[in-house]
C-alpha cells in the first residue's frame, strides 16, 4: 500500500500543536492511530514480520486496543524503524545501565513530531502558570550526549521557557555543586523563584552534599521541581516521600510543586505527575502520570495481555501517536495501577511479571527469524 507520510505527518502535528487542553476523543484517536499502524506495518520490517506471525493486519485490526505491541526490550535486539536508520533526524540510545553491550535504539524521524509532543505536555504540567523562570539543570546538554532523549528534553525546554539565567549545572567533571549553590543563594537573596530540572539520582548527588556541608536553602514561592527515573542514590534507595521531603527541607520546595516525569528514550511522548497542575486549577485529585491526548495507558494481565480491572496491579502498555517512525504500542516492564486520571507507577516488573515481558520478548524474536 502506498501511505501519504506527508498527510500522516500533518495530521500528527495538528493534533500535538493542539495541546493539552484538547479533547482527542477514542474515535478520533482510533482512526490516527489505524493509519499509522497500518503505514508502521508496511514500513518497519521486523514489526510486519511479528504481526503477520499473529495474524493482526491492517484488515483485521479495527480498534487501536487490538494493535500488536511490541515488548520494550526489543528495541535493543531489532531496528524498529520505518524509514533506513541513517535518514533518521536523531537516534535516541537507552543509557545501558543494566547491560552496556544491549543499548535500546529509538530512530526519530522528525524532530518536529517528538518536540511538538514534549513541549506543550512539559508547559502544561511543569508551567501551569505559564511562568517562565530561569532554569537550572542537572544534566549535561545535549551537545554532551547527542543520543540521550533526555538531555534532547532537558535542552529543548531550556531553550523554550527558560529565561535569563538559566543554566547547566552538571558538566563534563560531574554536578558542579558550587556552582548551584551559588545560583540557589541568589535566588533566596533576589526573590526570583527558581525551576530545578535533572535526574531523580542528581538530585540526589546534591542532597547528600549538601547535608554533608550541612547547608539547606529556602527558595522564594513559585519555584519548583521536575526530577525523573527512579529515587535510587548512592547508597541507598529512597521513596518519593522521602526524596521530595528532601527538597522541603534542603530547598524550601513543597511537595505540590514537585513533578516526577516518566519517560523513556523507547517512547516519543511523556507521562508527568498531576501535582502542580492540579495546586494551580485548584483541584483535588489523587497523585496521578497523567496521559497527553495523543496517548492511551492500558494496565494488562503480564500473559494475557488483557486489560486487568481498575485498582489491579498490571505492566503498563502505552499507546503513542507521537511513535511516528517505530510503533504505536509497546508493552513496558513497569508495574502500574489504572486510576481515574491516568495511572500510578508503581515500579519496575517482577516474579511473573517479568516471566510475562520475557515471553513476549521470544515471541518477537521468533517472529523476527529467517
Amino acid at each position: 500500500m502506498v501511505h501519504d507520510v506527508e498527510a500522516l505527518d500533518r495530521d500528527l502535528l495538528a493534533v500535538l500543536h493542539g495541546g493539552m487542553e484538547q479533547a482527542l476523543d477514542d474515535d478520533a484517536f482510533n482512526a490516527l492511530a489505524l493509519r499509522l499502524f497500518a503505514y508502521q506495518y508496511d514500513a518497519n520490517i521486523p514489526y510486519y514480520k511479528y504481526c503477520q506471525r499473529r495474524g493482526q493486519t491492517p484488515e483485521t485490526v479495527q480498534h487501536w486496543q487490538q494493535i500488536p505491541a511490541v515488548p520494550i526490550g526489543a528495541f535493543k535486539e531489532l531496528t524498529l524503524s520505518c524509514i533506513p536508520p541513517e535518514q533518521a533526524e536523531a537516534v535516541w540510545m537507552s543509557s545501558g545501565t543494566t547491560n552496556p553491550e544491549k543499548r535500546s535504539k529509538h530512530y526519530q524521524a522528525r524532530l518536529a513530531i517528538y518536540n511538538a509532543s514534549m513541549l506543550p505536555n512539559f508547559a502544561a504540567h511543569v508551567l501551569p502558570d505559564a511562568v517562565h523562570l530561569p532554569m537550572l539543570v542537572l544534566n549535561p546538554p545535549r551537545t554532551t550526549f547527542p543520543n540521550s532523549s533526555l538531555a534532547h528534553y532537558l535542552h529543548l525546554v531550556l531553550e523554550t521557557f527558560g529565561a535569563p539565567g538559566s543554566d547547566f549545572v552538571l558538566g563534563a567533571q560531574g554536578l558542579e555543586i558550587d556552582k548551584l549553590a551559588e545560583a540557589l543563594r541568589q535566588a533566596e537573596n533576589s526573590g526570583q523563584p527558581l525551576c530545578l530540572l535533572g535526574t531523580s539520582f542528581a538530585f540526589v548527588h546534591a542532597l547528600d552534599a549538601f547535608a554533608t556541608c550541612r547547608r539547606t536553602f529556602k527558595l522564594p514561592a513559585g519555584s519548583r521541581i521536575m526530577d525523573t527515573g527512579g529515587f535510587k542514590g548512592q547508597s541507598r534507595e529512597l521513596t518519593r516521600e522521602e526524596l521530595y521531603g528532601l527538597f522541603t527541607e534542603y530547598f524550601g520546595v513543597s511537595e505540590t510543586h514537585c513533578v516526577n516525569m516518566y519517560g523513556m528514550s523507547e517512547f516519543s511522548s511523556q507521562f508527568l505527575d498531576n501535582t502542580l497542575r492540579n495546586a494551580y486549577q485548584g483541584r483535588k485529585a489523587p497523585l496521578a502520570k497523567e496521559n497527553p491526548p495523543w496517548t492511551r495507558t492500558l494496565v494488562v494481565d503480564p500473559e494475557t495481555l488483557e486489560p486487568v480491572p481498575r485498582g489491579q496491579r498490571g505492566l503498563l502498555l502505552h499507546y503513542d501517536l507521537a511513535n511516528r517512525n517505530s510503533v504505536v504500542a509497546i508493552l513496558t516492564e513497569d508495574v502500574g495501577l489504572e486510576g481515574k486520571d491516568g495511572f500510578t507507577l508503581l515500579g519496575r516488573a517482577r516474579g511473573s511479571e517479568v516471566r510475562g515481558c520475557s515471553v513476549a520478548i521470544d515471541e518477537m524474536l521468533l517472529a523476527t527469524q529467517g
